[in-house]
């Protein structure tokens, strides 16, 4: 076998390993969702008592932005297929891009992603929230309401019949938007103007999303964002330290 050959082997040894990694994280994941409470009354106090402290600083725009995207069937429509798909595509796709591409970033761009889905996770477990489009509150379901043009239930993003795998009170912190700004974050410094552009633009337009759905609290999102870089954070240091001690 050739020095070639045998690099090339060990590349797609580390491929599989990372994939199945990952496969292990999304189990998790699911599971994790699945095994929190759902204790209706508990999750809806939790919503109401973030949207009065949303009244106060002047950030509740969930109501406008859900009844704007309801208003205009396209967008609905367009906002729902994002929703219910992109960041189990672009997330993954980023992922793999890094590791083939960057490959010596690869282990901090992991590590910051699981870092902050296992907080994530367990913040879901012990603290449930109702989302706005659970709430009595004249918020609209878009996802609901668009449920004819796609693959998704009228009850949560999942396809129709495995709509009770999901757990609809995991909504604080804000997972789509995290992922997002991780994407975000991957890109913009390893790829050009136009790359950097794009993956903003991904990031922001995931936060108005996911308000403009019903799915998230204004709050929600933030939090999302700031367990990400938090997890950034933590990591980088983390590497620093690694460095500074092996040399």
């Amino acid at each position: 076998m050739t020095a070639t050959a045998a690099s090339g082997g060990a590349t797609w040894i580390r491929a599989l390993r990372e994939l199945l990694l990952i496969v292990l994280l999304y189990l998790f994941y699911s599971g994790v969702r699945l095994l929190a409470d759902t204790h209706v009354a508990a999750a809806v106090d939790r919503a109401t008592s973030l949207l009065h402290l949303e009244a106060l600083v002047g950030l509740d725009f969930e109501g406008f932005l859900n009844h704007l995207t309801a208003q205009a069937t396209w967008l609905g429509v367009a906002m729902s297929y994002w929703y219910s798909s992109l960041h189990y595509v672009v997330t993954p796709a980023v992922l793999i891009w890094v590791f083939w591409k960057h490959r010596a970033d690869y282990p901090r761009v992991r590590n910051a992603l699981i870092l902050a889905s296992v907080i994530a996770l367990v913040g879901y477990l012990l603290v449930p929230m109702a989302p706005p489009r659970l709430m009595a509150d004249g918020y609209v379901d878009v996802l609901a309401q668009s449920a004819q043009y796609g693959w998704w239930s009228d009850h949560a993003s999942a396809p129709v019949g495995l709509d009770g795998l999901t757990n609809e009170f995991a909504a604080m912190p804000s997972l789509h938007v995290g992922w997002a700004i991780w994407v975000a974050w991957a890109i913009a410094s390893r790829t050009g103007r136009r790359g950097r552009a794009l993956a903003i633009a991904y990031a922001v337009g995931t936060v108005i999303v996911v308000i403009g759905t019903g799915n998230h609290w204004v709050l929600d999102a933030l939090a999302g964002a700031l367990l990400m870089w938090f997890s950034i954070a933590v990591v980088g240091a983390l590497n620093r330290r690694s460095s500074r001690a092996s040399t």
